[in-house]
């Protein structure tokens, strides 16, 4: 008789977070024994209903903005489109660049998230006992109850101090890069506000210089094109709106100045 070769059982089944896994078989596995191992690993312990499936199935998702594919349920693909629009949204970027780096600040935020979700996680199977923790015990006496829970967490920290240390500088290395992100996402903010601030005054001196001309002024002629795109304050109308206000403007401080002097005495 042949010894027998180590064999990969090709049975799925699925773990207790709905993973597939794979089973290996020893050498001395009798061909009854393999059999019965490959009928036991067709059993799914996973979701049975059609929504428990729905839940835990993994999608592959390409990302709008980067293009990459990405592996999410779709509870989680949902939430971490909401995530990212919001924060987006909030920073307002303009620009290919500035979009890049507000997208890269929202998927660091989602990070962060996740890591403190993994912190969690880490205390409630401590709790559980599945890492060697103390498990609370029902007793008699209830003050008891809160004592066993934090020597539970105690110990749990004490058996995965390590997990919880490279958790730490994971999230110190996001943090660093949330702050570098939004630092050159602040750069490019003023720098582009300071060019439109610019443009704006010169386009209202070139409009009033045209006008007393009797000619029309075109913004277009002497401004990018990607600069007459933001707003419309850079319009024929917009520009009227802004030489309008600004002359307000100057003979409200004309008139308020004899009255701020009469004040002062």
């Amino acid at each position: 008789m042949q010894p027998q070769k180590p064999v990969l059982d090709v049975g799925q089944w699925r773990g207790p977070m709905g993973c597939v896994q794979f089973k290996k078989v020893s050498n001395m596995t009798s061909t009854a024994q393999l059999e019965a191992n490959i009928a036991n690993a067709q059993k799914s312990t996973g979701p049975r209903s059609q929504n428990g499936k729905h839940r835990t199935r993994l999608n592959a998702y390409r990302h709008g903005l980067t293009g990459q594919i990405q592996l999410l349920t779709a509870d989680e693909h949902e939430a971490f489109d909401k995530h990212c629009t919001g924060i987006r949204e909030s920073l307002e970027p303009v620009g290919a660049l500035e979009l890049e780096l507000a997208q890269s600040i929202a998927e660091d935020h989602w990070r962060l998230k996740r890591a403190r979700a993994l912190e969690t996680g880490i205390f409630a199977l401590g709790h559980q006992g599945a890492l060697g923790a103390l498990v609370t015990n029902d007793r008699d006496d209830p003050a008891q109850l809160p004592i066993d829970e934090a020597l539970s967490r105690a110990r749990t920290w004490l058996a995965k101090g390590e997990n919880f240390q490279l958790l730490a500088l994971y999230e110190q290395r996001i943090h660093r890069a949330i702050g570098k992100n939004m630092a050159e996402f602040r750069t490019l903010r003023a720098e582009r506000q300071a060019a439109r601030k610019q443009a704006l005054e010169e386009a209202q001196l070139l409009a009033q210089l045209a006008h007393s001309k009797g000619e029309k002024y075109n913004p277009a002629s002497d401004f990018p094109p990607e600069l007459l795109q933001i707003g419309s304050d850079f319009s024929s109308a917009g520009i009227s709106r802004l030489i309008a206000r600004n002359q307000r403007l100057s003979e409200a401080r004309l008139v308020g100045r004899p009255i701020l002097a009469a004040a002062t005495f």
